[in-house]
C-alpha cells in the first residue's frame, strides 16, 4: 500500500472577526478536503507538544521519528539543499544583511531581511565585501544562496552550540553570540562564539566604511547554526521507500540527510495545479511507497497576506486534491494523510504559533468517524484523537498494515514494521 502524506505547510490558523470569527480553513470552501474528512478518520496533530512554536524543519524532523537532540540544524539543511560546499566538521549558519542604527553602542535592528531591496546580483556586492574572515584560527566563508539569503561556513575547532544574533523583530537590539548553556562542547562553543562576534564586528565596520554599501545594509545577522550528524535513514526506521516532492532548498537538504529521494518542484501561479501535478506523480510512481508531497503556500500567504488571502489560497489548493478523493472513493491501495507541520497565524507577531493542526487519514482499512469538514475545530471531534510527533508515522504503519506486534522480533534489531529481510533459519 502506498502512503501519501500531503503536507500543507502552516495550514493551521486562528479565528478572525473579518471571517465571522472563523479560521481561514473554516471559512474556506473546501469540497475535496471535506470529502476526504468524511471518507476517513480525523484528529489533531502537533509534531511536539501543543503550545510549542516549531519551525518547519524541526516539525518535519520530529514528525519523521527523529529525536530532537540529533537535529542537525537549519543552517546545515539549507547548505545541503543549496549546494554550498563544506566538510562534515564545519558549522553552518544562516545569514542575511540588515540595517541597524547604533544607539549607546548597541546595534538596533532598523530593517530586516525582506526590507533590504535589490536583486540577487545587486546584493551580491554586499556578500563579496565580507566573503571571508579569520579569527583565532577559525575561518569564515560567506556564500550568497538567494537574493538576501546566505550561509556562513565556519571551519576549524568549532561548535554549533551557540546563540543567534538576529532578533528578527525591528526595533530590538542585535544579540551577542553566546555559547549555549550546558552544551556538550563548552570550550569550542566559547571560541566559536567569540570568533563569530569578531566576524560580525568586521562586517559592520567594513560595510559602514563604504558609503555605497552602507546605504543598503550595514550589518550581517546570523541564526540557527548546525553541523552534520550521522542519522539513520527513514527507510531503516520505518521500512518504507520514501520520495519527497517539494520546492524549497530546506526540504532538499532534509531529504538528503534522511535518505529520501527528492524531486525539486516548481511553484507556479496556480497553487492548486502545482499540488495536483505533485499528487498525480506520487499516485503514478511505481518505485516508492511513501510520498511526502509538500506545498509552502499556506505558510507563505500567512506571512505576507491576510486571513482572507489565506482562505483563498486554501480554496485553490483544495482544487488540486480531486485525484486524492477519487483514489479513496475507488478504494485504491493507498493511504492518504493530509495535515500540516505547524500553525502560522495570518495576523500575529509570532512567526509560527503553537496550536495543533487538523489531520485526515483516509484509506481502505480506516475507521470512519462523523467528521465531515477539514478544519481546526471539526477535526478535534474525530476518532484519531490527538497525535504527537512520530505517532503520526506509527499510525501510518498501522493503517497500511505494516505494524509489527510489539515484542515480536525477527532479526537483531527492534523495529516498528514487519521486515522483509532478516536472517533466516537454516539446517
Amino acid at each position: 500500500m502506498k502512503i501519501l502524506l500531503i503536507l500543507l505547510d502552516g495550514v493551521g490558523d486562528r479565528s478572525y472577526a473579518e471571517l465571522n470569527h472563523q479560521t481561514p480553513l473554516q471559512a474556506a470552501s473546501l469540497p475535496n478536503l471535506d470529502r476526504l474528512a468524511a471518507l476517513g478518520g480525523n484528529g489533531m496533530f502537533h509534531a511536539s507538544f501543543p503550545g510549542e512554536c516549531l519551525p518547519s524543519e524541526m516539525a518535519h524532523f520530529l514528525m519523521f521519528g527523529y529525536d530532537r537532540q540529533n537535529f542537525p540544524g537549519r543552517g546545515l539543511l539549507e547548505a545541503v539543499g543549496d549546494g554550498v560546499p563544506f566538510n562534515d566538521g564545519d558549522v553552518l549558519a544562516l545569514a542575511h544583511f540588515s540595517k541597524v542604527r547604533v544607539t549607546k553602542r548597541k546595534c538596533v535592528l532598523a530593517k530586516g531581511r525582506d526590507a533590504i531591496k535589490g536583486a540577487k546580483n545587486d546584493l551580491g556586492c554586499l556578500y563579496q565585501a565580507v566573503a571571508s574572515f579569520e579569527a583565532d584560527g577559525i575561518l569564515f566563508a560567506l556564500h550568497q544562496t538567494r537574493r538576501n539569503d546566505g550561509i556562513i561556513v565556519i571551519t576549524g575547532d568549532v561548535s554549533p552550540f551557540i546563540s543567534d544574533s538576529d532578533p528578527i523583530t525591528v526595533g530590538k537590539p542585535i544579540g551577542r553570540i553566546l555559547p549555549q548553556q550546558n552544551n556538550p562542547e563548552p570550550d569550542r562553543a566559547s571560541r566559536t562564539a567569540k570568533a563569530l562576534n569578531a566576524y560580525l564586528t568586521y562586517c559592520h565596520q567594513t560595510l559602514s566604511a563604504d558609503p555605497t554599501l552602507s546605504k543598503t545594509a550595514n550589518f550581517l545577522v546570523t541564526q540557527r547554526c548546525g553541523r552534520r550528524r550521522l542519522l539513520p535513514s527513514f527507510t531503516r526506521i520505518w521500512g518504507l521507500r520514501p520520495l519527497m516532492i517539494a520546492s524549497a532548498s530546506i526540504y532538499e537538504g532534509l531529504a538528503h540527510e534522511l535518505g529520501f529521494d527528492f524531486i525539486r518542484a516548481t511553484d507556479g501561479k496556480d497553487p492548486g495545479l502545482d499540488l495536483k501535478q505533485r499528487i498525480q506523480y506520487a499516485l503514478d510512481d511505481p518505485v516508492h511507497d511513501f510520498f511526502h508531497v509538500h506545498t509552502k503556500v499556506p505558510d507563505d500567504v500567512s506571512h505576507k497576506g491576510t486571513p482572507l488571502l489565506k482562505k483563498q489560497a486554501l480554496e485553490s489548493l483544495d482544487k488540486g486534491m480531486v485525484d486524492l478523493v477519487k483514489a479513496v472513493e475507488n478504494k485504491a491501495n493507498v493511504l492518504v494523510i493530509v495535515t500540516g507541520d505547524h500553525s502560522t497565524p495570518s495576523d500575529s507577531t509570532l512567526i509560527h504559533s503553537g496550536e495543533t493542526v487538523p489531520v485526515i487519514m483516509a484509506g481502505p482499512r480506516m475507521r470512519v468517524d462523523r467528521v465531515t469538514a477539514f478544519d481546526e475545530v471539526s477535526a478535534a471531534g474525530g476518532c484519531l484523537g490527538m497525535l504527537r510527533g512520530k505517532e503520526l508515522m506509527h499510525m501510518a504503519l498501522n493503517f497500511s498494515e505494516r505494524s509489527v506486534l510489539v515484542t515480536h522480533q525477527l532479526g537483531d534489531e527492534t523495529i516498528p514494521f514487519i521486515p522483509d529481510n532478516y536472517t533466516v533459519f537454516s539446517l
